[in-house]
């Protein structure tokens, strides 16, 4: 079944078909370094299976090797490419789906670089909503 998602303005949209390679949060400072987030969830799928339906995506590189699309409008991060560490995918940003829920984390990756409070980040208090509220 096919899966869509953008960005938050909705000027640039993708389209994936089938099942992902992998689906797994990421721990690595590169990951934290372009998002302002401690971790990322990404779900790759082989290229031919990805495909952008609306607008066009800006790139930024760090290392060269490293392909990091987002909107230009509104900066909301898209997909990776990374021909050398994983050829031939496209790792979506699972949460900018139109329902992320479809593509649950299957593993942790990087998680040499975890933060320290990550681990027990879940055991902190819940709120609905701000606290007070």
């Amino acid at each position: 079944m096919p899966l869509e998602g953008g960005c938050q303005c909705k000027q640039v949209r993708y389209r994936v078909e089938g099942k992902p390679e992998h689906s797994a949060f990421c721990h690595c400072t590169d990951c934290r370094a372009s998002s302002g987030a401690p971790v990322m969830v990404w779900s790759a799928f082989p290229a031919e299976r990805f495909s952008v339906i609306a607008g066009e995506a800006t790139v930024y590189s760090s290392n060269g090797v490293s392909m990091r699309h987002f909107c230009p409008t509104c900066g909301t991060g898209l997909w990776y490419t990374n021909e050398a560490a994983l050829p031939g995918l496209v790792d979506i940003q699972t949460v900018t789906l139109d329902n992320p829920e479809a593509l649950p984390p299957d593993a942790h990756i990087q998680a040499a670089e975890e933060l320290g409070w990550m681990k027990t980040a879940h055991d902190l208090p819940h709120f609905e909503r701000y606290p007070g509220a």
